[in-house]
């Protein structure tokens, strides 16, 4: 099921790389996005369990804090984001909303199957 997991999560990495190829130089890519959030998809499937957010979880919410301040910048992550906890089991969305502010990051958009990533300012 793990080896399962790491495909699928290698398949949206490589499709993100692929789509976010064309921004332009500077941009966040999807693959930083995916990079960064990768230690907190296992706290966010398993509802938190094990006790605090791992500080690898919070350093990569963190580090995403300073590249996406342009609107294409923060629209690009959420893209990222929404398409690849679409493809994660089990994920608790209410969990992962949480994250940020747990984190000390104020989040400019929240990730759900309806989020409008264009509506993201």
């Amino acid at each position: 099921m793990a080896s399962f997991m790491s495909l699928k999560l290698a398949c949206v990495v490589i499709l993100c790389l692929a789509v976010g190829a064309p921004h332009a130089q500077g941009a966040i890519t999807c693959g930083q996005v995916v990079s960064s959030l990768a230690p907190c998809i296992a706290y966010v499937r398993n509802n938190g369990a094990g006790g605090g957010v791992p500080a690898n979880c919070c350093n990569g919410i963190k580090s995403l804090n300073v590249p996406t301040r342009s609107t294409s910048d923060r629209q690009s992550a959420c893209n990222c984001i929404k398409a690849v906890a679409a493809g994660i089991p089990g994920i608790n969305y209410d969990l992962t909303n949480k994250l940020p502010g747990m984190c000390g990051v104020s989040a400019p958009f929240k990730i759900s199957p309806s989020t409008d990533c264009k509506s993201v300012k």
